[in-house]
C-alpha cells in the first residue's frame, strides 16, 4: 500500500534512534505541525551517510522543508537528489505541490525527466468497470489460470478468470467476514489457500487465511497496542509467512501450526518497509523500503542492503518480486512512480543491470502491486488510492474502471 507522501515526524525519531539502539516511545499519530516537523528535519539529516542510498534521504529531506514552507531549502535539497541521477521525480508527488509553480522547481523536474525519459511498454490486459474498488493486492494463481484483486474500499477480494476476465466474480464478498480493507494476497499452491493482510489506517491489522471457495480459515493479529498496519506478504514451501508492517516499521515471521508472529531482527531500522518477495531456492527475502532494499538470509537471520550501485536507486518499491535472478519493482515511492527490473549478483547483494520498464507513461497513473505468470508481469495501472481517506471515496465523479497492464519482462 502506497502511504502517498506523508511524512512522519516521529517515525523518523523512531527510526533514528533505533539506529542507535536507544528505546523510543512509539507514536501512534501523524504529526503536522512545524515543531514536530523541526524535529523530524534535524533527525533525517543524521540520517545521511547511514543508509546505502543518499539520495532517498536527501528526497524526504526536502520534502520536510516543504512542508514546512521553506521552498530554497527544499529546492536545494532537491538540487542535490537529483544530481545523483537516480530516477527521482517531484513532478508527481504532492509534497511538493506548493513549489509547483516555482522556476526553480521546474528545472529540476526538467532536469529528471531528461535524465529519465518516458519509457511505455505496457498494454491493457483487461479492465474491471467496479470503480470504487481502489484495489491493492494482486495475484496469480497457475492452477487455475486465474487472478486474485484485493479492494481496500469495498473490502473484499475478486477471482478473475485470465481469458474471461469479465466473468469474474467476489471470491469474498464484502459483507461476508467484516473485513478490514484488503492489501497483499498470496496463494498458497499446495492447497489453493489464499493469505492476505488487511489494515484500517486507525492501526487495526489483521492477517487473513482463506480455504480454495473463499471460506475464512483464521484471522491473526498482534497483541500490541501500539500501531501496526499489515501491508504485504510472502509464502514458504514449509507454510510459513512473512509480512511486512508498514505502520510499525517491523517484518514479522508468522507460524501458522502455533499461530505465533516473531519480529525480524534486522541490520538496519526500516522505514515504512512494504514489498516483500523470495528468490526460487527460498534462501533470502528481499524487503523493500523507503530508503532501499534488504537482504535477509532466511537461515541464519543475517540481513544486509543490496547496493543499488551508481545513478540508481531501489527506493520506495510497493509491490516487489523475484523473477530469474532479479527483482521487478513497483516503485510508488521516489516522486512519479515507474516500474523497474533489477538484476542482481549471484549473491543478491548488488544490482548489476537495471532495465525501467515503464515511466511517466499512461500506465503509470498509480500503479501499487502486480504479479508475475511466464514471462509477463501483470500490475494494478490506477488504483486510486490517492482517491481514498479511510473508509470515504473523496471524489465519486472522478473514478474510473480499474485497468489491469501487463508487461514482458526482459
Amino acid at each position: 500500500m502506497l502511504l502517498r507522501s506523508r511524512l512522519r515526524p516521529f517515525v523518523f525519531a523512531v527510526l533514528f534512534l533505533c539506529v542507535l539502539a536507544v528505546p523510543a516511545p512509539v507514536r501512534s499519530q501523524e504529526a503536522t505541525d512545524d515543531t514536530e516537523l523541526r524535529k523530524q528535519l534535524a533527525l533525517g539529516e543524521q540520517l545521511l551517510g547511514k543508509t546505502p542510498d543518499r539520495a532517498a534521504v536527501l528526497y524526504f529531506i526536502a520534502g520536510t522543508h516543504a512542508l514546512l514552507r521553506e521552498p530554497h531549502e527544499a529546492i536545494a535539497n532537491l538540487k542535490e537528489c537529483i544530481a545523483e541521477k537516480e530516477g527521482f521525480d517531484p513532478s508527481g508527488d504532492p509534497t511538493f505541490r506548493g513549489l509547483k509553480f516555482s522556476t526553480e522547481f521546474q528545472r529540476l523536474v526538467g532536469i529528471a525527466h531528461k535524465n529519465f525519459p518516458e519509457v511505455s511498454h505496457a498494454q491493457i490486459a483487461f479492465t474491471i468497470p467496479e470503480k470504487d474498488l481502489i484495489p491493492e493486492g494482486l495475484a496469480y494463481d497457475p492452477a487455475q489460470d486465474a487472478f486474485y484483486l484485493s479492494s481496500l474500499h469495498l473490502k473484499k477480494i475478486l477471482r478473475i478468470p485470465r481469458q474471461e476476465p469479465e466473468h469474474f466474480t467476489d471470491f469474498v464478498r464484502a459483507d461476508r467476514y467484516n473485513l478490514l480493507p484488503v492489501l497483499g494476497i498470496h496463494l498458497d499452491p499446495t492447497d489453493g489457500s489464499v493469505w492476505s493482510a488487511s489494515w484500517l489506517d486507525n492501526g487495526k491489522t489483521e492477517l487473513l487465511h482463506f480455504d480454495k471457495d473463499g471460506t475464512l480459515l483464521g484471522r491473526f493479529s498482534l497483541a500490541e497496542e501500539t500501531k501496526h498496519g499489515f501491508n504485504d506478504l510472502v509464502l514458504l514451501r514449509d507454510g510459513s509467512v512473512f509480512v511486512t508492517d508498514t505502520a510499525g516499521n517491523q517484518v514479522y515471521r508468522f507460524d501458522p501450526q502455533k499461530k505465533v508472529f516473531q519480529a525480524l531482527s534486522l541490520n538496519r531500522a526500516m522505514f515504512e518497509p512494504n514489498g516483500i518477495t523470495v528468490n526460487d531456492d527460498e534462501q533470502f527475502l528481499f524487503i523493500a523500503d523507503q530508503f532501499g532494499i534488504l537482504r535477509y538470509e532466511i537461515k541464519s537471520g543475517r540481513s544486509t542492503d543490496v547496493s543499488p550501485g551508481a545513478s540508481n536507486t531501489l527506493a520506495g518499491a510497493d509491490g516487489l518480486y523475484w523473477y530469474r535472478g532479479a527483482l521487478v519493482a513497483v516503485q510508488n515511492g521516489i516522486g512519479s512512480p515507474r516500474i523497474a527490473a533489477f538484476q542482481l549478483s549471484e549473491d543478491g547483494l548488488r544490482v548489476t543491470k537495471t532495465t525501467i520498464l515503464e515511466n511517466r507513461s499512461a500506465f503509470t497513473t498509480l500503479p501499487t502491486t502486480g504479479a508475475i505468470r511466464g514471462d509477463k508481469f501483470y500490475f494494478i495501472v490506477n488504483s486510486q488510492i490517492d482517491n481514498l481517506n479511510g473508509d470515504r471515496i473523496l471524489d465519486p465523479t472522478t473514478l474510473s474502471p480499474v485497468r489491469i497492464g501487463v508487461l514482458t519482462l526482459p
